[in-house]
């Protein structure tokens, strides 16, 4: 659906492709568009940032970087570093505007919390892996009303680069307590898949964050939404003991 992002996807395409567990101990969780419907608000939210600092970008120049680090969002977007003294700037007016004006509007996509709890129920250990800010994530769990069910949680504060990076997913690799090949990334984005694949895990993606089939390109099943999920959880990946590759 994004075009523009092929691009940024360019130099973190996925080395090989890591074997299917026979038997699922853990899941990795992206936040934003997987179980917050949460993308577009943060892609206003860079673009009215923007325009407080006097430039002005579209939504559509914003939204297909939805998912990535402001680290690649803003040289990406502007040519300007995230560390230097107007990104720093820019970027903490992003975050006011997003959980001031548009988190308390964002809901949860349907199905997410009872497909964290059926997880949690056989067993799996679930640790949050965002490419969102330390100071966001709280707020974020929050309002998709998962906090409570993970067992740890990563930010971009615990990587040097964001996704499609691996640095984040390696990172929720070491805090679930279990090797890669144990895992399983669910996210929303090329980004998630992407860094995923580059950690060694295997990564299922869903269509919610605006993305179609072929640009989330191997995972080892693609679903609707996380209630798509959760209806056909017996069939899944995520149903320890089975890991069909299939497509919703």
């Amino acid at each position: 659906m994004f075009a523009p992002a092929a691009a940024a996807m360019a130099a973190h395409q996925p080395i090989g492709r890591p074997r299917e567990p026979l038997k699922p101990g853990g899941v990795l969780l992206d936040i934003d568009g997987t179980l917050l419907d949460s993308n577009d608000a943060h892609a206003k939210a860079w673009v009215e940032a923007l325009s407080d600092h006097g430039i002005e970008r579209s939504f559509s120049d914003v939204r297909p970087l939805i998912g990535m680090g402001a680290d690649i969002v803003m040289p990406r977007l502007v040519r300007i570093d995230e560390r230097s003294r107007r990104g720093q700037l820019i970027t903490k007016r992003r975050r006011e505007i997003f959980l001031q004006r548009y988190l308390p509007h964002v809901r949860p996509f349907p199905g997410a919390r009872e497909l964290l709890e059926r997880m949690r129920a056989e067993g799996l250990r679930l640790v949050a892996a965002t490419s969102a800010g330390d100071q966001e994530l709280g707020p974020l769990l929050e309002a998709a009303a998962v906090t409570d069910l993970l067992d740890a949680h990563t930010s971009s504060a615990d990587a040097e680069h964001s996704k499609p990076a691996p640095d984040i997913v390696e990172q929720a690799v070491a805090r679930a307590g279990l090797s890669s090949e144990a895992l399983i990334m669910l996210g929303d984005t090329p980004y998630d898949i992407l860094a995923a694949l580059r950690a060694g895990v295997n990564a299922v993606g869903l269509r919610s964050g605006g993305w179609q089939d072929e640009e989330l390109g191997g995972a080892v099943a693609v679903y609707e939404d996380t209630r798509d999920v959760l209806v056909h959880y017996e069939s899944s990946p995520f149903c320890v003991g089975r890991v069909p590759s299939a497509v919703h």
